[in-house]
């Protein structure tokens, strides 16, 4: 897929202004799931926002994830309805598999999926918070590889054999969390480039992702201030030397382990 360098996560946004002032700031990737029970909330932004910009729906890339609970073959079709009902939306953009945890069986889960591409409710299938062995299996039953991996990515945490297997597939990396839960202002390495760029480590933190082709993000805001300086952030140019010290940050501090 073709997806901006930045676009709106949506987990804890109850309310939909947030994602209204977010397309009406240029944002066209909302990001949302079953589980973060807001899709009614984002729905309800998205409609606001398109009858306020001058944007059509289908530029507006809508995802959201199949929770574990959704993923027996016979589950996915009544569950992806329901979220296409909830986003008030005739078809999902991007539907992901969550986790490929509780009813996840690829052999079914994933057909289910294609099946909803062909009835023209979802338009392409993403997986998220996979290990490079669940990726080459998807690829396997899918025949072909996803069209987005959805991973935990910051400089607290990031995993450099996704991203080697996502060019080597050819699909983009989607980092969620890229501001390492608000605290990449505690980071040293990624103050000191913020410094040097009289930028904030917010901006630098997801500068930093973006340079990591084929990594976008999708970093939670709800101010207007905040949802412009997150967008304005990718076009921020990191030397690679500045690139390489935050990749030296000690790691391991994720924030949604299994």
């Amino acid at each position: 897929m073709d997806l901006p360098p930045v676009g709106l996560g949506t987990m804890r946004i109850d309310d939909p202004d947030p994602v209204a002032t977010a397309l009406s700031v240029g944002y066209r990737h909302l990001d949302t799931a079953r589980i973060y029970d807001n899709e009614a909330v984002v729905g309800g932004g998205l409609a606001a926002g398109l009858a306020d910009v001058d944007v059509e729906r289908d530029d507006v890339t809508v995802a959201t994830k199949l929770w574990i609970d959704d993923l027996a073959g016979e589950d996915v079709a009544p569950a992806a309805r329901e979220s296409a009902d909830r986003l008030g939306v005739d078809a999902v953009d991007l539907l992901y598999v969550h986790r490929p945890r509780g009813d996840y069986d690829p052999e079914a889960t994933l057909p289910a999926l294609d099946r909803l591409v062909d009835d023209g409710l979802v338009r392409n299938v993403g997986v998220s918070n996979f290990e490079t062995a669940e990726l080459d299996r998807a690829i396997e039953v899918l025949g072909r590889p996803p069209a987005a991996h959805q991973t935990e990515l910051h400089p607290l945490f990031f995993r450099p054999e996704l991203l080697d297997h996502a060019r080597d597939h050819g699909y983009p990396v989607v980092a969620y969390s890229p501001l390492a839960g608000g605290r990449v202002g505690e980071i040293d390495a990624v103050v000191e480039v913020a410094e040097a760029h009289d930028a904030t480590p917010e901006a630098v933190a997801i500068a930093w992702a973006t340079a990591k082709e084929p990594v976008v993000t999708v970093p939670k805001a709800s101010s207007a201030a905040h949802l412009r300086a997150n967008l304005a952030a990718a076009a921020l140019e990191l030397t690679d030397a500045e690139v390489a010290a935050i990749d030296a940050v000690e790691r391991e501090e994720e924030l949604f382990p299994e």
